[in-house]
């Protein structure tokens, strides 16, 4: 049995045809323009579903970034400022050492120690109180603006901490303890240097009896600057690795959603020939007849 082709069946079907291929040249041009794979949902459900799954990873990497490079900043402000407690703290036993000598130093050589060691202490509590963008590094939970007060009050709490995240399921501290690193009221090694300078000014006793707690402070702040360099240190690699899982994902994103130049202006150039071909044969396939005169 064979179908009947008429006339208008004809015409209806290259009609179809030419909207299909006018319809994909059009598709190819916005890609051409926009250099996009994906210019809406219902372009490609699936591969819109993966980029949103992409984008969401790159956003959360973003803020691990952002916290890493923060992070450091803490450990980095902590490490200079327990350098410099370490070389106030030699230059303190240094002016103990020479203050020990009693034998051989007179009242205004003895005074000057003591102002030395005034000047020392107010060393300290100036490192003690570094801030890394306005907060505190030695007590970072506190809204005080400093980690200790003149009287060598503690501002934060000891057992807090302040973290950062820089992974789905890591975390890194990056304060310091400032009570167990300086000590607290008459217990901190600030209250310890005002009593090794009232000792040289009252001469009641030899300070070199405070050279063993100086060399513990030495050993607790050395301690604390080793914390600090492991946490930065495992901050820098974590930062190296954020990186380079970023680069990982722009170009899983681009291979999702980026379509090549060169490809893309090929793709439409081809299909710009198919349409050219369409019009050419249905042009002669529907050629005109007695009746379309005759109308």
């Amino acid at each position: 049995m064979l179908n009947r082709v008429t006339t208008h069946t004809q015409m209806r079907t290259a009609q179809a045809n030419l909207q299909t291929n006018l319809a994909r040249m059009a598709e190819l041009q916005e890609r051409a323009t926009s250099l996009k794979a994906i210019n809406r949902p219902s372009d490609d459900p699936a591969r819109t579903a993966d980029s949103l799954t992409v984008r969401a990873e790159q956003r959360a990497l973003t803020q691990y970034i952002s916290n890493a490079d923060n992070a450091d900043g803490w450990l980095t402000t902590a490490d200079t400022a327990l350098s410099a407690v370490t070389d106030l703290l030699n230059q303190v036993r240094d002016v103990t050492v020479q203050g020990a000598n009693t034998g051989t130093l007179s009242p205004a050589a003895t005074e000057a120690l003591a102002i030395r060691l005034d000047s020392l202490k107010d060393g300290l509590l100036a490192q003690a109180n570094a801030r890394f963008l306005g907060r505190t590094v030695f007590a970072g939970n506190s809204d005080a603006g400093v980690a200790f007060t003149p009287g060598f009050t503690f501002t934060g709490t000891p057992t807090a901490s302040v973290d950062r995240r820089i992974g789905a399921d890591t975390t890194v501290r990056v304060d310091a303890d400032g009570a167990a690193v300086f000590g607290q009221g008459a217990a901190s090694v600030f209250a310890l240097i005002d009593t090794i300078a009232g000792d040289l000014r009252s001469g009641a006793q030899n300070v070199g009896t405070h050279l063993a707690a100086i060399d513990l402070r030495m050993k607790t702040v050395l301690t604390a600057q080793t914390d600090v360099g492991v946490r930065q240190a495992q901050i820098q690699k974590a930062g190296d690795t954020l990186v380079q899982h970023k680069g990982n994902l722009e170009a899983q994103r681009a291979g999702i959603e980026d379509v090549d130049l060169g490809q893309a202006i090929l793709d439409l150039k081809i299909q710009e020939v198919s349409y050219q071909a369409a019009l050419s044969v249905t042009a002669r396939v529907l050629q005109p007849t007695l009746m379309d005169f005759l109308r």
